[in-house]
């Protein structure tokens, strides 16, 4: 569904299901040239046992209007302006990569307004070598291939991620390539790069949350290798709340490489949410 938030359509995979406000709410929120459908097993399966779900195209990518987050903060902006569209008080927000940063800061500048933060293939800082930020401008299909070659760890999925045989790198590679058409104006993948390399709050934003905190690491993750995520990991627990950290055996694309481990490691977290009042 599109959501007007701050003037523009925000665009939420509800998966298939339709919004109700009586049910506990996930924001799930992707990584640098991804929208929504990266997390389509994990969304439907949410979706169809007792959660509102809004997969959400950040703003400027996919089906989404608006400008694309230039910044982290804004990125955290637009996810507590679609709680404030909906009249959502508080929800879970489940981030990828790009989006893990996002949905930390959200959490840490409304820790009222959150539940429960699952972060996947996070890490602080989240640096991006000169090379890759430089082609992402310069020649981007030259940086849609590097990512891919990085980000993943097996050429195809089990079937529960888009079924047998499936090919990853190909899959994605076409995924970035429409994200990227989606903006004419705006290169969103150098944008979404910066915004992630410029990110300097991260273990400040840790020590300010108020909730449980789920770590989903790839031990096999090249782009956001599982040691870069410990000094979140480190402020969290300083800050005192519950934290879990999930390693599975996939790289950086977990969602589709890992589906059934992501989706039972989310399933566990946000279950809680289930026996808590609204």
């Amino acid at each position: 569904m599109l959501i007007d938030v701050h003037g523009a359509p925000l665009y939420a995979y509800t998966g298939g299901r339709p919004f109700d406000p009586a049910l506990p709410t996930v924001v799930m929120i992707h990584g640098v040239l991804n929208d929504h459908s990266v997390w389509i097993l994990q969304s439907r399966y949410l979706a169809h046992h007792g959660f509102n779900v809004l997969a959400i195209d950040l703003p400027g990518h996919g089906r989404s209007g608006g400008d694309p987050p230039a910044r982290v903060a804004d990125g955290a902006r637009t996810v507590l302006g679609l709680l404030d569209a909906l009249g959502v008080e508080r929800a879970a927000l489940a981030g990828h990569s790009f989006g893990s940063l996002i949905a930390l800061q959200a959490a840490a500048d409304a820790p009222q307004r959150v539940s429960h933060l699952a972060l996947v293939g996070t890490a602080y800082p989240m640096r991006v070598s000169p090379a890759l930020l430089d082609a992402s401008l310069h020649a981007p299909e030259k940086a849609i291939a590097m990512v891919n070659v990085f980000s993943h760890s097996t050429l195809a999925p089990p079937p529960s991620a888009l079924g047998p045989g499936t090919w990853l790198y190909g899959g994605s590679r076409a995924l970035m390539r429409r994200v990227l058409a989606s903006n004419p104006r705006v290169n969103v993948f150098h944008r979404g790069f910066v915004a992630c390399d410029t990110y300097q709050d991260g273990e400040a934003a840790a020590r300010r949350l108020a909730c449980p905190v789920q770590f989903i690491l790839g031990a096999r993750d090249q782009m956001t290798p599982p040691k870069a995520a410990q000094p979140l990991i480190d402020g969290a627990r300083a800050a005192g709340v519950p934290v879990e950290v999930v390693r599975l055996p996939a790289g950086h694309a977990l969602m589709t490489e890992a589906p059934d481990g992501v989706l039972d490691a989310l399933r566990a977290f946000l279950g809680r949410m289930q026996a808590q009042p609204a």
